[in-house]
């Protein structure tokens, strides 16, 4: 190997990086440089056999009930401490009317509408969980003191980019509490506190802008974003009758599992029949009979 240069060293083909990144649970990708197609090739099916045994051991442990999928872990740490501080959870339609989007700001000038998922001319599936909070705001605020504190876990449907970040149907935890008896920013900095505390999971907060809100806050994982806040009085506030201040965050599920994994691919821990909480299924272990064998 010391004899050959950089420039003369191969790395592994694109198929087999493909066939890897399918594999891998987690890490970047393989950078490994060889002498030649051989060598190569015999790194291939070494590694390749090591990740089908880890894609293998997940599901076994799936199978013999000693963890659940990811995502309903994250689910259930995150509605256990939200319960525990007061928040009430709720359950909205999936399919969102018209009107809702353009209260939010979104018209078909707006970035965000060419990605929405339209089931008819007044119709769609919902790209985030904010205008059906915002609808039961309107309500409760008349029929419960303050602070209302509301959350939803629920998919959300958007034509994203392609990228290893995003996905189509993504699981949001969305929270808000309306009438902070602290300061809006002082509690949505400890609201952020309170879930990823709950989670474990070492965090930033850094200050961005939205296309739908103006100035928010993200939460980040080892630089991915896994979760944005805002805090009103907010310029949208007033077409859902909301006048009193509030503080809300939400949290992209699938996003804290490709984190708390540490795997830069985000499609194993969506919902997907191709995968099993983050394990590839196209796999054959050494030892065991495909399918068709068993016939």
């Amino acid at each position: 190997m010391c004899e050959h240069g950089l420039d003369s060293l191969i790395t592994f083909s694109a198929t087999q990086r493909q066939r890897l990144a399918e594999l891998s649970v987690c890490g970047p990708p393989d950078a490994r440089r060889f002498a030649d197609a051989a060598e190569r090739d015999r790194a291939f099916e070494t590694l390749q056999r090591e990740l089908v045994t880890e894609n293998v051991r997940r599901l076994d442990e799936l199978r013999t009930a000693t963890r659940r999928p990811v995502l309903r872990r994250l689910e259930t740490e995150m509605t256990a401490v939200l319960a525990r501080e007061g928040f009430v959870e709720v359950v909205t339609p999936v399919m969102m009317g018209k009107g809702s989007l353009a209260k939010m700001g979104l018209d078909p000038e707006h970035p965000l509408w060419r990605q929405v998922y339209w089931v008819d001319g007044k119709r769609c599936l919902r790209p985030m969980l904010a205008p059906n909070l915002y609808h039961l705001l309107s309500h409760l605020q008349r029929l419960w003191p303050l602070p209302v504190r509301l959350f939803e876990v629920g998919s959300c449907f958007r034509k994203e980019s392609k990228g290893a970040g995003h996905l189509s149907e993504f699981t949001m935890l969305n929270l808000v509490e309306l009438g902070p008896a602290s300061g809006t920013t002082e509690r949505l900095t400890e609201l952020a506190g309170v879930v990823m505390g709950s989670l474990g999971v070492a965090y930033e907060l850094r200050a961005t802008d939205s296309d739908v809100y103006g100035a928010t806050v993200d939460v980040e994982v080892a630089g991915l974003e896994v979760a944005s806040g805002v805090v009103g009085p907010n310029s949208l506030d007033e077409k859902w009758g909301i006048s009193d201040p509030w503080a809300g965050w939400g949290f992209g599920l699938e996003r804290l599992a490709m984190a708390g994994e540490g795997s830069p691919h985000i499609r194993r821990f969506g919902r997907s029949l191709m995968y099993m909480d983050g394990a590839r299924l196209n796999v054959q272990p050494e030892g065991r009979k495909t399918p068709e064998e068993n016939l």
